[in-house]
């Protein structure tokens, strides 16, 4: 016995427990100059204090309400750990977030991440920080702070797990959407897709089981890419083209397409005595969801419930304004075309499709 009784051998530290305090001040040390170039009025994007800050008077906000949106990337996720891309879904985390606060007309601010594996690998978790640390500076958001958990025996090996959280405000009295000024005739102008964005992909993965494809084998849908690289196409930020368009006049309300697509997203920022009249072959979806729906049988009814099927965002638009909106939206690199019109309705608000999806 060693003096006090105890014994000879070393005492237990937390890295025998499985968590690197070290590597977690390693990531803290390489994400720094990433999470700076984030800055923006308002917000100096500095790391390191027990809460980041944020001042909306400096930001020049004078009367606010604030937006505040969370959200994931959901089983996207494993496709990137599967394959070990991991330089968009960063870009996909921030863009569920920042989307969402965009299209009820207030700015993106700040945003923090949660990272949370197994055992950290510092380059891997770079990696995605610094993604979307370039997403935040895309959608002129600070990233002003976040989380990273090392928690052993909860996470397998290689796995991790990531969540964003995003705040904006807007000036009272501009908050999105104005369904007291919504009428018949008003314009859905739907803007073009990246691909499948951050949802469906349970039943994506399912479908490349099913037929029996690997990550690695030639995308169907795009054979000069591997499947899982196709894939991993980064959901589209929206938010400077969509503050552009408020901009431009016009617009009374934004649908973010995601989980649930036009069928259930449209109808919730429409009033009770309008619907949607959407034209189906308006648009032509990427050839991504064609291979879907023909390789797995899958409806269009589905289809159109599950996947954005190539538009991730709709506006309505007042009609006189249509062409000012457009020419907004091309402006900020968007493609965006009128895909229907709001149209007298009793009950609830729904969709209503006519013809059918244009799949390759």
């Amino acid at each position: 016995m060693t003096r006090n009784g105890q014994s000879g051998r070393n005492g237990l530290t937390y890295r025998d427990a499985g968590v690197d305090i070290d590597a977690g001040d390693a990531l803290v040390t390489r994400i720094a100059p990433a999470a700076k170039a984030t800055r923006r009025p308002g917000a100096g994007a500095d790391l390191g204090g027990f809460g980041g800050l944020f001042d909306l008077k400096a930001a020049g906000f004078r009367d606010p309400v604030l937006v505040a949106s969370t959200d994931g990337v959901g089983t996207k996720l494993k496709i990137a750990i599967e394959t070990r891309i991991f330089s968009g879904i960063g870009q996909d985390l921030v863009a569920m977030c920042v989307n969402d606060i965009v299209v009820q007309g207030a700015e993106p601010l700040f945003f923090l991440d949660y990272y949370a594996t197994g055992k950290l690998d510092v380059d891997d978790a770079a990696a995605v920080i610094e993604g979307i640390a370039r997403a935040c500076k895309d959608s002129g958001c600070a990233l002003i702070g976040g989380e990273t958990a090392e928690m052993p025996g909860l996470y397998g090996k290689g796995d991790f797990d990531l969540a964003g959280f995003a705040v904006g405000a807007a000036e009272r009295g501009s908050v999105l959407p104005e369904t007291s000024t919504m009428v018949a005739g008003d314009v859905l102008l739907g803007v073009a897709s990246s691909g499948a964005h951050s949802n469906g992909y349970s039943l994506i993965r399912r479908v490349i089981a099913e037929c029996g494809l690997s990550h690695a084998s030639p995308a169907p849908f795009a054979p000069d890419m591997a499947l899982g690289e196709a894939l991993l196409t980064p959901t589209r930020l929206y938010v400077k083209s969509a503050l552009a368009a408020i901009g431009a006049g016009g617009i009374k309300g934004f649908a973010h397409i995601t989980g649930g697509g036009i069928t259930e997203n449209l109808p919730r920022v429409l009033p009770a005595s309008l619907a949607a009249e959407i034209d189906l072959g308006a648009w032509s979806p990427a050839p991504l969801f064609g291979w879907l729906a023909k390789s797995a049988g899958i409806a269009e009814r589905e289809m159109l419930r599950t996947f954005n099927c190539g538009i991730g965002l709709v506006a309505v638009v007042a009609a006189d304004r249509l062409t000012d909106c457009m020419a907004a939206f091309a402006a900020a690199g968007e493609t965006a075309m009128p895909i229907g019109t709001l149209v007298p309705c009793d009950g609830e608000p729904d969709v209503r499709y006519r013809n059918g999806l244009r799949l390759a």
